[in-house]
């Protein structure tokens, strides 16, 4: 019989073969933070972890108070984890050092189909994170509508290749002479067409593999993150719905910024806003009864730094219990714990049946 799903995130660090792990949601949720959050709770079981902010926003930096480039730097304080900063719509400046644009008669090629140039600067990204061979990558993405392109990318791109090499063959001993245009024989005395085939069919395997691995569940996930309002559910919902069409996994849902009753005390906006939240969390619960759904607290403080992360990452991993309210003496505490460790119990239970 089915487990009832825990609310933690500890089953991903529990699925050993995760290679691919996308964070993300609507602007302003907290997706950096959990992303940095998880990643730091990874590097604790596997041999080596990346994340990779894909926002152009870049709020890696900010995170871990620590300065990123579009290299991998070891983040300080660890010995396994890695964070790197890339942008998936490079500019021109930074098209002119990818691989495929060295080859003027492909870049030509190329722009002609409509968002092929950020599949392939993405698709560079992939093949320069795989050579590394980091044990697991975590993807620190930018709001919803951009996520969801850059994870149509590895089919799109492979559509628009499978093209061009429709266009190559077809064109077959035409295409010699219209490359001579762009440049003489190439390396080893192979002519042009022979060089872009070569190119087009390497790139086409990378991103085939890509394309297999984000659809295989044992590889790839997406943890959903929001907040207890109408927007970020509805959007939620809009994304889990996209991710079902393009075959990704996804079974985990972050909630943030919750306003728990501990916190409330006597003030009646606190209370207002509880009330309007618990609204919208009953419908995530309602909607989403077979994912695990994770509830962080609103905080006072914002969380930065390795050490704020490595405090907060602890939320994912166990159910988040509001800490006492001024006045409640230490015995009540302690059995209000108890009481809410117990319901998390028969809750697990209950699904059990």
């Amino acid at each position: 019989m089915e487990d009832f799903p825990t609310p933690t995130l500890q089953n991903i660090l529990d699925q050993k073969e995760l290679k691919w792990i996308f964070v993300g949601g609507k602007g302003g949720v907290g997706k950096t933070t959990c992303s940095s959050s998880l990643a730091v709770q990874l590097a604790s079981v596997r041999e080596n972890v990346l994340i990779i902010s894909t926002d152009p926003a870049h709020n890696l930096s900010d995170a871990f108070r620590q300065k990123f480039s579009k290299t991998p730097s070891k983040v300080e304080g660890f010995d396994n984890l890695f964070a790197m900063e890339v942008d998936p719509t490079p500019d021109a400046a930074d098209f002119e050092e990818l691989e495929w644009a060295q080859d003027s008669f492909l870049t030509e090629l190329a722009g002609s189909i409509p968002g092929i140039d950020e599949a392939m600067s993405f698709a560079e990204v992939i093949k320069e994170v795989q050579s590394m061979q980091f044990d697991c990558i975590v993807f620190d993405t930018a709001p919803t509508g951009h996520t969801l392109r850059l994870l149509n990318f590895p089919s799109l791109l492979e559509k628009g290749l499978n093209k061009l090499m429709g266009l190559q063959n077809a064109m077959g001993g035409m295409l010699g002479p219209l490359t001579r245009m762009f440049g003489d024989a190439g390396e080893g005395g192979a002519s042009m067409p022979e060089q872009l085939l070569g190119k087009l069919e390497g790139m086409l395997d990378v991103v085939r593999k890509v394309n297999a691995q984000f659809k295989n569940p044992d590889l790839t996930t997406f943890v959903c993150v929001c907040i207890p309002e109408f927007l970020s559910l509805y959007e939620t919902e809009r994304l889990v719905q996209e991710l079902a069409k393009f075959e990704i996994d996804t079974h985990n849902i972050v909630i943030n910024q919750i306003i728990f009753p501990e916190s409330v005390g006597t003030s009646k906006l606190l209370e207002a806003r509880r009330r309007m939240q618990q609204k919208y969390l009953d419908q995530f619960f309602e909607l989403y009864e077979d994912f695990h759904i994770i509830r962080l607290p609103l905080l006072e403080e914002e969380v930065r730094g390795v050490e704020a992360l490595r405090a907060f990452s602890q939320n994912l991993m166990k159910v988040y219990v509001a800490p006492s309210p001024e006045g409640e003496t230490e015995e009540v505490f302690r059995l209000r714990k108890e009481n809410a460790a117990l319901r998390s119990r028969i809750a697990e239970l209950e699904g059990k049946k």
